[in-house]
């Protein structure tokens, strides 16, 4: 009976877990449907080009995956915004053989909200 019940608390916490992978991995979807939404403009203000931008909301366990557009880079100088819903995001940005920079940002309705990345 103890094996069985094991096995039912077992698959019961597979099951919880699986709904939420997902978002562990991708950091959740930049765009949640039926929320007003808002902009996360990333500044690059280090010498060199950074490779990648991860985003995810701030609940989420990790930072996720990059979300920049396929073999993109942001220039020095430049920048790059992401449509996102409304809420509090985490963002990383970084350069390859450089590092990486963090911070944390309040999005609000119809406004852009920056954030630079040394």
């Amino acid at each position: 009976m103890k094996t069985v019940l094991r096995g039912i608390v077992a698959l019961g916490a597979v099951a919880a877990l699986s709904g939420c992978s997902s978002d562990m991995v991708t950091g959740g979807p930049l765009i949640r449907p039926g929320e007003p939404q808002g902009a996360i403009r990333v500044i690059n203000a280090t010498n060199g080009q950074l490779h990648a931008v991860l985003i995810s909301t701030c609940s989420a366990s990790t930072y996720g995956l990059n979300r920049l557009p396929g073999g993109m880079a942001i220039p020095a100088g430049g920048a790059y915004s992401f449509t996102v819903s409304t809420g509090c995001w985490d963002v990383a940005g970084g350069a390859l053989g450089v590092g990486d920079a963090r911070g944390r940002l309040q999005v609000h309705p119809g406004r852009t909200s920056s954030i630079r990345i040394y």
